[in-house]
Order: C-alpha cells, then sequence, then structure tokens
C-alpha cells in the first residue's frame, strides 16, 4: 500500500522541496504504470472535468480548470493572449503635428490605445485593401489645438490654469462612421477603453490632427491586438502538516506562509496550527529556512487543477474572451481532425 501510495503522489502530485522541484513531468500515459488503466476515456475525462468561477467582475475572472493536462491548459493561455482577435489602430494619417512628439512616435502610441468595440461585428481587412470599408474599418479622429486661458490669473505658473487643451487625452478621440455605420450601429458606444490615457502635451499654438483606421487583428500578429492585459495559470497548492504543530512552533509556521493560509486554533488550552486554505500560498519556501519545520509539512500543488486568472483591457467582458479563446480551441481540434480525415483519404 506504501509503493501505491508513492505512485498516486508520483502521478497526482508536483512535490517543492527545498532545493528543487520533484514530479514535474505529466506520467499517466498508457503502459507507464502496472495495474493503471490511463487509456483515454472520454467517459472518464467528462467525469472528471470541470470548470468553477471562483471571481468576476468587469475585468478580471478567476476560474479554475479541472481534469485536464498541462499541454491544453497552455494551449489555453496563448490562445487568449494571442489569438482572440480585438480592434485596434492599424493607420493614421496624420494631417498636422507641431507638438514635440514624432509622428511615428504619436502613431505607436496611439495604436496602443485599446478601442471598445466588439471584433465579432467586423470582417478581417483584405491584405491589399488600401481603402477601409464599413464592414471591417473603424475611423476615429483626434483634432486638438492648445491656447492660453485668457481668465488664468497673472501670477499664476500651473499648466493646468495657463493653458486649454495642453494634456491630450484620449477621451479626445472620436468616432466617425464610414458609410452606413451610423445605421449599423446607432446604439454602439464605440471609443477608447479608458478616457484618461495621456498621448501628448501641447503648449499654446501646436495641434495635432489626426485620422485613425482601426482593424481587426490578432495578438500574433502585434501585440496592441492582444485582448488581455494577462492571462495566467498557476496550479493549485496542496499543504499537508505530517504531525502536530503547537506552540510557538505554530506561530512561526503562520508566519513562513500567505495571510490567511495557516490558523491557529485553541484545543485543550494549546496552540495548534492548521492549513486554513492553501489556496491562498505563493509558496516562498520560507519554511525551509527553519530547520524544526520544514521536515514537518509538505509542500504540493495538484497537477491538473489549474488557477487560470484572466485580465481583460476592458476591450470585451472576461467571460467572453474566455468563450471566445475556447471557440478558437475548437476550430484548431477540428481542422486537427479534417486533415487527418483527408490524409486517410489519400
Amino acid at each position: 500500500m506504501a509503493a501505491r501510495g508513492g505512485v498516486e503522489e508520483m502521478r497526482n502530485r508536483v512535490i517543492l522541496g527545498e532545493f528543487g522541484v520533484r514530479n514535474v513531468h505529466t506520467t499517466d500515459f498508457p503502459g507507464n504504470y502496472p495495474g493503471y488503466d490511463d487509456a483515454w476515456d472520454q467517459a472518464k475525462f467528462e467525469k472528471n472535468f470541470r470548470v468553477d468561477v471562483i471571481h468576476m467582475d468587469e475585468n478580471t475572472l478567476e476560474f479554475d480548470m479541472v481534469g485536464i493536462d498541462a499541454a491544453i491548459a497552455n494551449a489555453f493561455r496563448r490562445i487568449l493572449l494571442a489569438e482572440v482577435p480585438t480592434m485596434a489602430v492599424e493607420k493614421v494619417f496624420v494631417y498636422n503635428n507641431t507638438s514635440i512628439v514624432q509622428d511615428e512616435i504619436l502613431a505607436h502610441r496611439l495604436g496602443l490605445i485599446p478601442i471598445r468595440a466588439d471584433p465579432r461585428l467586423f470582417e478581417y481587412k483584405n491584405q491589399g485593401d488600401e481603402e477601409g470599408t464599413e464592414i471591417d474599418t473603424l475611423q476615429f479622429q483626434l483634432k486638438i489645438k492648445c491656447s492660453r486661458n485668457p481668465h488664468s490669473a497673472r501670477e499664476s505658473s500651473d499648466p493646468n490654469e495657463l493653458y486649454i487643451n495642453h494634456k491630450v487625452y484620449s477621451k479626445h478621440i472620436t468616432w466617425v462612421p464610414l458609410g452606413n455605420q451610423a445605421d449599423l450601429f446607432p446604439d454602439a458606444d464605440l471609443r477608447p477603453v479608458h478616457d484618461d490615457i495621456l498621448i501628448a502635451q501641447l503648449r499654446p499654438g501646436q495641434e495635432i490632427d489626426v485620422l485613425m483606421h482601426c482593424v481587426k487583428g490578432i495578438g500574433k500578429d502585434h501585440a496592441k491586438f492582444s485582448p488581455v492585459a494577462t492571462a495566467s495559470y498557476r496550479l493549485l497548492p496542496d499543504i499537508t502538516l505530517l504531525q502536530p504543530i503547537e506552540g510557538e512552533a505554530a506561530e512561526t509556521l503562520k508566519k513562513c506562509f500567505s495571510p490567511g493560509v495557516i490558523e491557529i486554533q485553541n484545543i485543550k488550552g494549546k496552540k495548534v496550527a492548521r492549513v486554513a486554505n492553501a489556496r491562498m500560498d505563493t509558496f516562498s519556501r520560507e519554511i525551509f529556512r527553519h530547520d524544526d519545520l520544514k521536515n514537518l509539512v509538505r509542500l504540493a500543488r495538484v497537477r491538473d487543477h489549474y488557477i487560470f486568472s484572466v485580465e481583460s483591457t476592458g476591450v470585451l467582458p472576461p467571460d467572453v474572451l474566455v468563450s471566445e479563446a475556447i471557440k478558437v480551441l475548437i476550430g484548431k481540434c477540428r481542422r486537427f481532425l479534417d486533415e487527418l480525415d483527408s490524409n486517410h483519404m489519400d
């Protein structure tokens, strides 16, 4: 039974030691462990696989994906970063720019401003097409000029009092409908996600007059199209106390972990440590600095339990981004199966 317990640990846990990490690689493939049937079984997968939403707000989503392999989890993460399409500024037509910001730098800054527009309503622009159309392009304009404030105090040195429009923000960008877009999107709020992104600073007489074309693209082509500020995952922590830890040792143990991981209970007048919420730990491995405690605790991670954190740039809600990433992954699987079928026919 002890040997089988060791095999179960090797199959299901990644062990964090003082000087290294064990059981890193997936080993539960068919034939690797005598007595285990690791052949792919769809019914078994459907029974074990689940997705639990832990927290969701306007721009962030945390959810657990349980019962999958690291390759699938990482593919899902990479799709979120690089293959879910968004709309972003692709071309900037500079009619006038007398600010100290060079045209190229200005265009680059404008390209990185996230645009609140649903990419599912647009088509990809064909290569070679110079002019955009209402089905593949959004047009925005930035036209602003700085002037002196005639009502400012004579002794003032504050630019906010002395000048009008001396700071150019993303809120000054306005949507200019192309073709029949005004009829297609009568209620659409097409604009930059954030109004307070500083683009440039001007002084009296300086102005910026540019026209921008936004197109549909993916982060694999340019980072400006990436719909997420971050998309990451980590394995669920698993902390086991190998024997009771009491008194001052319990207090020391609590300080070795992130707040909320270890709690102290009072049992018959004694302070006794227990694991309250291992999920909150970041695994700093501070415990290994204490010779009297390091052999009393086992640090591990659950191999097939992934905690995903998705932070949207605001272009689309995070739950929509996740569903779109799933559609992309399904499309990849279907193309792969089609290739297999076509090769089999040949």
